[in-house]
This record gives structure tokens, C-alpha cells and sequence, in this order.
């Protein structure tokens, strides 16, 4: 197969949809010579922040020196990026090569009775057996939906890491926070120490779950402590003092936001217990120039002056309240304009809620996804807060309509569902840009 009809087959799977379990991902697996047994893997989960935290990770063991691997998901601008080692996203030939390897294994998987694996269980294979076959040192592993039954849950990590616990695909994990929490601290194993940064009735599930499985538990904000400094929102950028485990550190972050800082804390506790593991510290080195030098698009990205514009993929109730704290936290007294566009299965209304009232004005756009919806509903929540709110599907369009929108000293937030927000940055003709996990070095 081309890379064209290698992606054409791979997306053809979404029509087996969210199927939940470890049977059909373990059997490919173990067809494919179970590559996880040979990957030293940090398995990083939770409701929002897990994508930062797994960048920033694999960051800094990439400026210790270490050949690592990184699986995330969705990608911005194409399907490699999922797949990176050392910030390079596999080769469109490689991936090619190895979904060409993989399928004669779901044919006959089928043929003997199997279910066929979904596109996420094929896109966890063939990430394992790429980071197996080039022989990573290290493998940042984010977990796709959930903890205890999805398809990365295979794997027995030196490190698991549950960033926090809120309310989000609540039809797949459960109705309140202490369920979702439950679900997420399935990724927990025997003996392997977990670090969180969950708070409430969420930390009190995952304590549970790490003394019946004999875990360390490493809490943000009680073990691992941080303090800011200051930010730089005009360069995007912020300094704060991480007090961890081993080491204390002065770090500058090119990502704006508090939430931010417990992401970087997370990490750096992740790293620190990783080598602890070891009997080693912590290169404190590569934990400043890894930090430094991480790069997570479409995550409160500033692109632009006069105006400013923002990216964020806010998709949920969790995710506005931190982009909302971060606009007020690095544009105060600015006015701010929204582009939004969001999934039907995320909570609309709330996200609504949290931002509309620091607009000026909203344009509501349509997600290019099978899950969009009803999305104009997105205007009618608006209309509660403001007046100048407009709907235009096409997204490029809504992009042109922002930005007429947008005063000199407006900034242009653009955000809600990845999908869109990849589409947007595709606009403002961002998608060739490095949007590999981590930033040249300046």
C-alpha cells in the first residue's frame, strides 16, 4: 500500500468505533511478538493535561540523551505525528510499511473468530512494534479513553502517571468523578509507582488503588511542589521553580497557563522517579533544557502580533476553566474574540459559559468530525452572554470572519474541539510548521 491508502485503510476502522477491552489488542500483540515486553514505556493518563505531560516527558529524556518514542493522540495536521522518536514523526513510507505488515494479521484474526481490532487498537500495535523495532530507550505512552480497558493498558510501565480527574466522556466512563477516577486508575500495576496531580474524592480512588497494588504514590502540590515567577505572554513563555524529589529547578516553559506548571511538575516527578528506579537522579540538566525546548501545538499557542491570535483545544468543562485562567492570567484588561467549534458529546453549554462572557464576539464554526452535531446549538448558548455572535460552517470562512472581527489589541482565541483547531492552525498556514513534540533549540 501507498501512505494514501495505508491511512484510507486505517481510518476505514473508525466503522468498528469505540469498542472497549483488552482482548483484541492483546491477541495482535501477541501475533505480532508482543513488541511492548521489550519497551520500557512511562504510561500517562487523565482527563486533561496528559498530552502536555507526555511531551514534556519525552522532552526531557530526549535531552538526557535517550532515544524515545512518544504515541499521542488525535494529531493536528497528519497521522504521523502520533508516532515520534526523538521529535521526528515516522516516515509516511515507514508507516505505510507497517500497516502493510499488520493487516494480514486482523484478516486472519477475523477469519478464526476475533473481533476486529478498532483503528486506536491497530494505531497502538503499530506504535509498540515501531518503537520496538527501532529500539527506543525509552517509550512516553498516552492513554487513549479511560485507563483500565483501553487498548494501551497492555503494557506494565516503569511509571504511571494520571495528570487529573474531571467529568468527560461520562457515556463511556461513568457519571461522577469518583467513577471516571476509578476507570482511570486501572493503568496502576503492581509494584510501579504512580504520580498524580488529582485532587479530591479522584485522589482519594487513586491512593486506594496504589496501596492495593503496593504503588508509591507521588502527590503534586504535597511531594512535588511549584511556584511561578513570572510570564511572558507576548513570547509565550513562563518561568517558574519546580521543588521535586531530587533536585529543585528553575525552569522556563514555552507554554503559557498555570495548569502548565502542574503539568511540569508531573513530568518532572514522572522523570525523577523513572531514574530513581534506577538508583540514579535525575539529569537536572535535561529537565531545564527538556522543559525549555517542549513544544505542544494547538495548546494555548500564540501565533502573531497586532492581533494576537491563541490556540487552545479546550474540548471540555475542565479545559475552559483552565484556558479561561490563563487568558486572564497573561492578557489582563484585554478583550478577547472566540472562535469555537466543539463535539456534541462534550459539555457545550459549560464551555460556553466559562468563555463567552470575556468576548467581544463569538464565531461559531463547525468541527469537521463525525461527532459534531447539532453544532450551532454553540451559538444559542452564546447568544445568553452576548449579542455579535455568528455561525458560519465552513471553517475557513469563520477564520476570515474572526479575524475582521479583531480589533489591534483583541486577541483572537480559537478554540474547542482539536479537530477544529487543527483546521484553523491549517489556515492560518501553520501545518508545516515543527508540531513534532518539541521546539528547535532557539
Amino acid at each position: 500500500m501507498t501512505y494514501e491508502q495505508a491511512i484510507k485503510y486505517l481510518k476505514s476502522l473508525t466503522k468498528f468505533g469505540i469498542n472497549l477491552g483488552l482482548s483484541r489488542i492483546q491477541e495482535l500483540l501477541q501475533r505480532l511478538g508482543n513488541p511492548h515486553h521489550r519497551l520500557n514505556i512511562i504510561h500517562i493518563g487523565g482527563t486533561n493535561g496528559k498530552g502536555s505531560t507526555t511531551a514534556m516527558i519525552a522532552s526531557i529524556l530526549r535531552a538526557a540523551g535517550y532515544k524515545t518514542g512518544m504515541f499521542t493522540s488525535p494529531h493536528l495536521h497528519s497521522y504521523t505525528e502520533r508516532f515520534l522518536i526523538n521529535g521526528e514523526p515516522i516516515a509516511e513510507a515507514r508507516l505505510a510499511q507497517l500497516i502493510n505488515d499488520i493487516r494480514p494479521h486482523l484478516d486472519n484474526m477475523v477469519t478464526e473468530g476475533f473481533e476486529h481490532p478498532t483503528e486506536f487498537e491497530v494505531s497502538t500495535a503499530l506504535a509498540l512494534l515501531y518503537f520496538a523495532l527501532e529500539e527506543t530507550d525509552y517509550v512516553a505512552l498516552e492513554v487513549g479513553l479511560g485507563g483500565t480497558i483501553d487498548s494501551t493498558n497492555v503494557v506494565t510501565p516503569l511509571v504511571s502517571v494520571i495528570t487529573n480527574v474531571s467529568l468527560d466522556h461520562m457515556d463511556y466512563l461513568g457519571s461522577s468523578v469518583g467513577e471516571i477516577a476509578r476507570v482511570k486508575a486501572g493503568i496502576i500495576k503492581k509494584g510501579v509507582p504512580v504520580v498524580t496531580a488529582a485532587e479530591g474524592i479522584a485522589l482519594e480512588v487513586i491512593q486506594q488503588a496504589a496501596e492495593a497494588n503496593y504503588s508509591r504514590l507521588i502527590r503534586m502540590g504535597k511531594d512535588v511542589t511549584w511556584s511561578p515567577l513570572r510570564q511572558e505572554s507576548n513570547q509565550g513563555c513562563q518561568e517558574f521553580k519546580i521543588e521535586g524529589l531530587q533536585n529543585r529547578y528553575h525552569v522556563r516553559l514555552p507554554l503559557l497557563g498555570s495548569h502548565q506548571q502542574i503539568n511540569a511538575a508531573t513530568a518532572v516527578a514522572a522523570v525523577e522517579m523513572l531514574f530513581a528506579g534506577g538508583g540514579h537522579p535525575a539529569p537536572a540538566a535535561a529537565v531545564v533544557e527538556g522543559l525549555r525546548t517542549v513544544q505542544w501545538p494547538g495548546r494555548l499557542e500564540i501565533i502573531g502580533k497586532n492581533p494576537s491570535i491563541l490556540l487552545d483545544g479546550a474540548h471540555n468543562h475542565a479545559g475552559a476553566l483552565a484556558l479561561k485562567q490563563a487568558l486572564l492570567e497573561s492578557f489582563p484588561g484585554r478583550r478577547f474574540i472566540f472562535l469555537l467549534g466543539m463535539l456534541a458529546d462534550k459539555e457545550r453549554s459549560k464551555v460556553v459559559a466559562e468563555l463567552a462572557p470575556l468576548a467581544r464576539a463569538v464565531v461559531v464554526t463547525r468541527s469537521n468530525h463525525p461527532r459534531a452535531g447539532d453544532w450551532t446549538r454553540l451559538a444559542d448558548h452564546a447568544k445568553n452572554y452576548l449579542e455579535d455572535v455568528i455561525v458560519i460552517e465552513d471553517v475557513q470562512e469563520a477564520v476570515k470572519a474572526a479575524l475582521d472581527r479583531t480589533r489591534q489589541d483583541d486577541i483572537l482565541c480559537i478554540t474547542g474541539s482539536l479537530y477544529m483547531v487543527a483546521e484553523a492552525r491549517s489556515v492560518l498556514g501553520l501545518s508545516d510548521k515543527n508540531h513534532s513534540g518539541t521546539a528547535k533549540p532557539e
